[in-house]
């Protein structure tokens, strides 16, 4: 038996430090999950509980590669956030168990086709079409756990053409990372190579062609891409 055409190679991402590559399976994501940027949205960040959503696997973009500007949208936005690297199956784990199942972390971009959200909102629709669209996930290399520890505090920050838009600490999160991993691995069965883009912080705003976006988060790493 065949495959009826060759299948596209499996995306991976740089691990920092070594030669070898992580296979990306799945990329989870995590909306409202910042208590100043639940605020912008005008919500109480007491009444709101973090959103999941995913992308798929091939919208990995690499550190320092160029992000086309996608179709059919003209608001084009950056949300800056902390990515889980999962190296271990997780099913029904608790939070205490969370980092002994993940491999390292990175430092993401979760591009947004923003209008498009905003009108799948309105709607009560899914934001597939604002959130996993080609070319959405931008992403430094994985920096294993083993090497840095698991990151609970530090400065996350985005500019856009050096002029800082987002400013923030990881600790302003309201669903932890390993609450996050716990709450994931209650609705789906989490494997190595699984990524989980985390939330992102207020601040968030447009980019055009030519924006030159710079991020990162402390004791993590930083992220390098340009519109075109």
């Amino acid at each position: 038996m065949a495959l009826v055409f060759t299948p596209k190679p499996t995306p991976t991402v740089e691990i920092a430090g070594c030669d070898d590559l992580y296979p990306v399976n799945r990329i989870y994501c995590v909306g409202m999950n910042y208590y100043d940027h639940v605020v912008e949205f005008g919500s109480d960040p007491e009444e709101v509980d973090p959103v999941f959503f995913m992308k798929p696997a091939d919208a990995i973009v690499a550190n320092h590669e160029d992000v086309p500007y996608p179709p059919k949208t003209n608001d084009f936005h950056y949300e800056i956030e902390l990515v889980i690297a999962m190296g271990k199956r997780a099913v029904n784990i608790t939070a205490e168990e969370a980092e002994g199942h993940i491999y390292g972390y990175a430092v993401g971009n979760d591009l947004t086709r923003r209008d498009l959200q905003a009108a799948m909102k309105v709607l009560g629709m899914p934001w597939d079409t604002s959130k996993g669209f080609d070319k959405s996930a931008t992403i430094t290399a994985i920096h294993k756990a083993s090497d840095i520890g698991h990151p609970k505090e530090g400065r996350i920050w985005l500019s856009v053409n050096g002029e800082v838009k987002q400013d923030s600490d990881i600790k302003m999160m309201i669903a932890s990372p390993n609450q996050i991993v716990a709450k994931l691995s209650e609705l789906y069965t989490l494997e190595p190579g699984d990524l989980i883009y985390t939330g992102t912080p207020a601040g968030i705003g447009p980019v055009v062609k030519g924006d030159l976006m710079e991020a990162g988060i402390d004791g993590v790493d930083t992220l390098v891409n340009k519109v075109v």
